[in-house]
């Protein structure tokens, strides 16, 4: 049985890597670019791909959740794959905490905190946002 999870784990986590990695590519972050030394926009510094597919992995997060707890019965193998797998190879809180440490490393400390903080609570918003909106959507189906 645990075979069979860390099998859906690793599936899934390719699946969502490959999504991540898409979107990076997509989007760009060129902080090996900037001129630090420069007072460059506050724009620039962040990595808006990461911010996109985490803010995005955690409304899904959130939404699953409800799917899977609330609304259908599934395999024993969705949460695993979906949940663990998918959303958390998509998400990269790991380079959130990396952006934020090369923010400090070049003096921009505020803009580091900012950055972090901002993501927490980007992070748990989008989470009960996913929740919310996925049970009002349910809910409206169920009682029709």
């Amino acid at each position: 049985m645990r075979g069979a999870v860390l099998v859906a784990v690793a599936a899934g986590g390719a699946v969502g890597s490959l999504a991540r990695y898409g979107i990076a590519v997509a989007l760009p972050h060129r902080a090996d670019a900037i001129d630090w030394a420069d007072a460059i926009d506050w724009a620039d510094a962040i990595d808006w791909a990461t911010v996109l597919v985490n803010t995005a992995g955690c409304v899904l997060i959130g939404a699953l959740m409800v799917a899977v707890t609330e609304v259908w019965a599934v395999h024993r193998l969705v949460r695993p794959f979906l949940g663990i797998g998918v959303l958390g190879g998509f998400t990269t809180f790991s380079t959130t905490v990396m952006d934020t440490i090369s923010l400090g490393r070049h003096g921009r400390g505020g803009l580091a905190a900012a950055y972090f903080g901002g993501t927490a609570l980007a992070a748990v918003t989008s989470v009960m946002l996913g929740v919310t909106a996925t049970r009002m959507i349910t809910l409206r189906r169920r009682r029709r």
